[in-house]
């Protein structure tokens, strides 16, 4: 039987360092200062064999997140499968972007809707944060709600899960703020076949449209008739979007449009408060 010390140095030289100091510190219940505390400790034969598992996996390309079915966001660690995005540093912008746009806690409580919500890392986030909000969110993916379910379950939040295509759950309704990182990787992008991409789901990254901003209309084009008067519409999107999305928020009738970077200084996150004469798009 391997050493930890030994299992660490071959787990390494197949995924990396870090990834093998990830897996194997999951795998075994620990953190990763106990691996460097104890490297001579002999692994069992079973601990061996299923850190061999998860290693051959990881060295074909299946994501950490996925292996480990964890992925910390915002601070908090949030429950992911293959049904569901892996959420990511830059989705926080939008985050802090919602945030810092609602009415001061105990002002009144708002309502807020999270469009497509995957795991439910956005929607949960802003409930935490803000425990006076009401937050819905809708999903076209029913596995996907369960998974965002379990994470809301998980952090205490209450959010209302609902099943449907952007605003169809939600018809006749109005919120405060409207928040989405819904599909914006065009169609035929090279990235799609790179790295975690292959793996997550291929309708949360792309909707199809050669440009990637048939969602990001859609979203836009359906605002007006679900915000209350000085709404906000927040968006992420990819990085050369910045201002086709703002275009688009324009046409709509929205006001003081902002276009928001991410930790890397990309431009990420768009949005809009709704004007009071917002236009029907056609």
């Amino acid at each position: 039987m391997l050493t930890l010390k030994a299992a660490l140095e071959e787990a390494g030289a197949a995924i990396g360092r870090t990834d093998a100091q990830v897996i194997m510190a999951h795998l075994l219940g620990v953190n990763r200062a106990y691996l460097a505390a104890h490297p001579m400790r002999v692994l069992t034969e079973s601990e061996d064999a299923r850190i061999d598992s998860m290693v051959a996996r990881r060295a074909i390309g299946h994501p950490v997140a996925y292996l480990l079915g964890a992925r910390e966001f915002h601070s908090r660690e949030f429950a992911v499968s293959p049904d569901v995005l892996i959420p990511r540093p830059e989705t926080e912008t939008l985050v802090e972007a919602a945030l810092e746009r609602l009415a001061p806690d105990g002002a009144r409580r708002a309502a807020l809707l999270d469009l497509g919500t995957g795991s439910g890392a956005i929607a949960v986030t802003l409930a935490c944060e803000r425990r006076d909000a009401a937050v819905t969110a809708t999903d076209a993916s029913a596995a996907a709600l369960a998974v965002a379910a379990a994470n809301a379950a998980r952090h205490g939040a209450a959010v209302e899960l609902l099943a449907g295509a952007w605003y169809a759950p939600v018809a006749g309704r109005r919120f405060d703020m409207i928040v989405s990182n819904p599909p914006y990787v065009a169609a035929g992008d090279p990235h799609l076949a790179d790295g975690d991409l292959r793996f997550e789901p291929a309708a949360a990254l792309c909707d199809g449209s050669p440009d990637g901003l048939a969602s990001l209309g859609e979203i836009v084009a359906g605002a007006p008739a679900h915000l209350n008067p000085g709404g906000w519409l927040l968006l992420e999107h990819g990085y050369d979007q910045a201002s086709p999305v703002a275009g688009l928020l324009a046409r709509a009738g929205f006001e003081d449009i902002v276009s928001l970077p991410d930790l890397a200084g990309i431009p990420r996150v768009a949005g809009g408060r709704l004007g009071s004469h917002p236009r029907r798009i056609p």
